[in-house]
């Protein structure tokens, strides 16, 4: 707690009429300098106060404007779906409750269909809101270029090339398929068993390409609320408009993409609501400009048929687990920083990891470096390699005995 400052002693004067006229005049010159002190530090002081009474008032303005928001109701958000001669008809956020609702002249002038607006407890307009992309849609968006290339994907050369036909031309060299008359692939669907490089596919294009990366998952657009998993759609889609050009990729398609039941529960409907909006967005792009669409899952037999229909996912391209000659690319891939001893074939490594996937392979590199870091050696063996799958072997099967040589 503060205290005010004291006031400094008022100086005094006392003249002896038989004072020398000497002394009388030093004794008054002293007098004006202690009066002359005091006014300076009232002086000071006064401004002091008034600084303070000036932070004192903008205290009480900021605390009376949060007690009038205190006191007001929260506002909703809600979208403006069409506009009538003197009405306006929103679909409010979070419950997609539709309304019909009065507006004022001021604002009808204003709205447009489309717009966000804030309203309250009487579904009366109280502001219209900027255009703002969700700022989830503005996370997914991958601001560093992607430092995968395609010498960095062993064992895909025909999946590459036909990535490449599909994304990578109609964003590079648009004039060729004008030349031949024809329109580029609408979307590029990439199915196969997990770990088999169909992100790093995504990511090699994205990398070649010098396209805006917009990653997202299909689990992340399953939301929680009515009709937010279909906004999310659109601004991301709205999104990659605005930073042409732009590879949209979505993981996990099969979470908004699965085939329709007769179900009605809530979260089956909203999974519905979220794939019918890209769907729509995906035919609202006849003229993609510089936009790609790659889209990937795990589980090809579960996605609808709406979804896999020529002009959404024109090109279906299997990744599928890499042969015994993938399996040595990837494995050179994944080994070419590494110090190996001159017994290891990778050859022999790769027809012994049948069934391994490319980020299996790599994890087996991986670990096979740590056995050397454990045992103090920067050269990894074929026993390295060895120890190495008998773990990641282990792990995923325990108690399964394996042979390896």
């Amino acid at each position: 707690m503060s205290h005010s400052p004291s006031l400094p002693d008022r100086p005094t004067l006392n003249l002896d009429p038989d004072m020398p006229v000497e002394e009388r005049l030093a004794a008054l010159r002293n007098h004006f300098l202690d009066v002359s002190r005091v006014h300076d530090e009232l002086t000071a002081q006064l401004e002091t106060a008034r600084d303070r009474q000036s932070e004192l008032r903008e205290e009480v303005t900021d605390l009376q404007a949060e007690n009038e928001a205190l006191k007001t109701s929260s506002l909703y958000l809600a979208t403006v779906e069409e506009l009538t001669d003197d009405q306006v008809l929103l679909k409010q956020h979070g419950n997609n409750q539709e309304v019909l609702t009065d507006v004022s002249p001021r604002l009808y002038e204003r709205l447009e269909a489309g717009d966000r607006v804030a309203i309250n407890d009487s579904f009366a307009i109280q502001t219209v809101l900027d255009a703002e992309t969700d700022a989830r849609a503005q996370a997914m968006e991958i601001s560093e270029k992607p430092d995968v290339v395609y010498e960095d994907i062993g064992g895909l050369e025909t999946q590459i090339q036909e990535v490449r036909e599909a994304v990578e031309d109609p964003l590079t060299n648009p004039e060729k398929f004008s030349e031949v008359g024809i329109d580029p692939p609408t979307g590029v669907l990439l199915y196969g068993p997990p770990g088999t490089g169909k992100t790093m596919l995504a990511k090699a294009v994205a990398n070649r390409t010098d396209a805006t990366f917009i990653k997202m998952a299909g689990s992340e657009l399953v939301q929680k609320f009515i009709g937010e998993g279909a906004r999310l759609v659109r601004d991301l889609f709205e999104m990659a408009e605005e930073r042409e050009p732009a590879i949209i990729f979505i993981d996990e398609i099969d979470a908004i993409a699965s085939k329709r039941t007769e179900s009605k529960t809530s979260g089956d409907a909203e999974v519905q609501r979220t794939m019918m909006q890209l769907l729509s967005e995906m035919d609202g792009f006849d003229q993609r400009g510089d936009i790609s669409i790659i889209a990937a899952t795990n589980r090809f037999d579960m996605l609808d048929r709406a979804i896999l229909r020529p002009g959404r996912f024109d090109r279906l391209i299997e990744v599928p687990e890499p042969d015994a000659e993938g399996r040595e690319q990837i494995l050179k891939i994944h080994t070419r920083g590494m110090m190996l001893a001159s017994e290891i074939d990778l050859a022999s490594i790769a027809a012994d990891t049948e069934g391994f996937s490319g980020a299996e392979l790599e994890s087996l590199a991986t670990e096979a470096g740590m056995f050397a870091i454990r045992d103090g050696r920067t050269e990894v063996t074929r026993a390295d390699f060895g120890s190495a799958l008998e773990k990641i072997e282990n792990d995923e099967s325990p108690g399964t005995p394996i042979a390896f040589y």
